[in-house]
């Protein structure tokens, strides 16, 4: 199940969908917005980097791959960044994009690590997740549509969302440290 309960699963995608709707988005297939800003893309969106399996498996660890293009998730309190408290920036192990800034980090007591926000609006998407018989609302990378978790209405201020992020789609780079390279929709 992973990052939350099914009360919390269930109320946060339903403003999720409501943001969209108000917003023009679902259910007729344009995208919308969420209460932070964050797109709301429907299932026929087309992401600039396509990949094909054999090539997103050559990129990525077995893990990773599990995670971003299987949609997957780790076991709580078990991710390299859950109790990560350095200072930095999480990028995408998928693209190399930045997701997450360490300032908007907190300790959510689910044992994912957790933000209140991406590190700009348009480095995710969100999208209706309605796996495992639950509803909830899927976070991906904005560039290849590779999972990273969800999202949850739970969150502390000031936006009182909890980005449920699994380590192993991200590369945490510290301050001063080198960003990984940035995949761009012509690389292979």
């Amino acid at each position: 199940m992973g990052c939350g309960v099914l009360v919390l699963l269930s109320g946060g995608l339903l403003l999720a969908r409501q943001a969209s709707a108000e917003a023009g988005g679902e259910p007729g297939g344009q995208p919308g917005l969420s209460s932070d800003g964050v797109r709301i893309v429907g299932g026929s969106y087309r992401f600039p980097v396509v990949l094909t399996p054999a090539q997103w498996k050559a990129r990525l660890t077995a893990g990773q791959y599990f995670i971003l293009r299987e949609q997957g998730t780790e076991p709580p309190f078990t991710g390299k960044y859950w109790n990560n408290h350095a200072t930095g920036i999480y990028y995408s192990a998928a693209t190399g994009q930045p997701l997450f800034s360490s300032a908007d980090k907190f300790d959510s007591g689910t044992g994912w690590p957790s933000f209140t926000r991406p590190i700009t609006p348009s480095a995710v998407l969100l999208r209706e997740d309605d796996s495992l018989g639950m509803q909830r609302t899927e976070v991906v990378d904005s560039l290849s549509g590779s999972h990273l978790g969800h999202v949850f209405d739970d969150g502390p201020p000031p936006t009182g969302k909890r980005y449920c992020m699994d380590s192993d789609a991200m590369i945490f780079v510290p301050t001063g440290g080198t960003p990984p390279e940035l995949l761009s929709a012509s690389a292979p």
